[in-house]
């Protein structure tokens, strides 16, 4: 009896609904996307799906990545808009999985984030539905949010990329500060 209550006090310590870790340290959710990381190919395929291209970077042992997976992901909404809006491809701060840029650049994970400008983990890189022909992944982003934040902010942000609120002149900012204040 005291295992079986040692057991379930420990059950209800675990995240309800925490990704597991892969071989490589990182989370793995059920909503990633396994890919060859050939971000043209992957834009397609979100495109063919209805839905918006998001990377997102990480690193084995980010405690800020577990965060986001442990306290924010999980989260109702934020799960929702990522299910129904996002196809989303993780890459490995210091990995060495080929990838290939919108500019037909072949490199490492890590080598793209060194391009890239990635200093953070977790990193969220949201693209637009067409990538100009020779434009690197840095120049096509329409939004990047590097480090942990929690749930209203991350899901204003899916819904601000989501809506296209890059387009309208609104900075996301004040996006977000109507959001949480309505009558601004």
């Amino acid at each position: 009896m005291r295992h079986l209550t040692l057991a379930a006090a420990l059950a209800l310590a675990l995240p309800a609904h925490a990704a597991g870790l892969g071989d490589d340290g990182l989370h793995k959710p059920d909503w990633l996307r396994d890919t060859f990381k050939d971000l043209r190919e992957d834009l397609a395929e979100a495109n063919a799906e209805g839905r918006r291209l998001m990377v997102i970077f990480e690193q084995r042992g980010c405690i800020y990545c577990t965060k986001m997976h442990e306290e924010v992901f999980p989260d109702p909404e934020v799960d929702a808009l990522i299910r129904a809006h996002y196809f989303v491809v993780q890459m490995n701060l210091f990995g060495d999985t080929a990838v290939t840029d919108f500019d037909g650049a072949t490199l490492t994970e890590k080598e793209a984030a060194r391009k890239w400008g990635i200093m953070f983990t977790p990193t969220l890189m949201f693209f637009p539905e067409t990538v100009p022909e020779g434009t690197d992944a840095a120049k096509a982003a329409v939004a990047a949010m590097p480090g942990a934040f929690g749930t209203g902010t991350t899901s204003a942000l899916l819904t601000w990329v989501r809506d296209h609120g890059y387009e309208s002149g609104e900075h996301f900012q004040k996006f977000v500060a109507s959001r949480m204040n309505p009558s601004n």
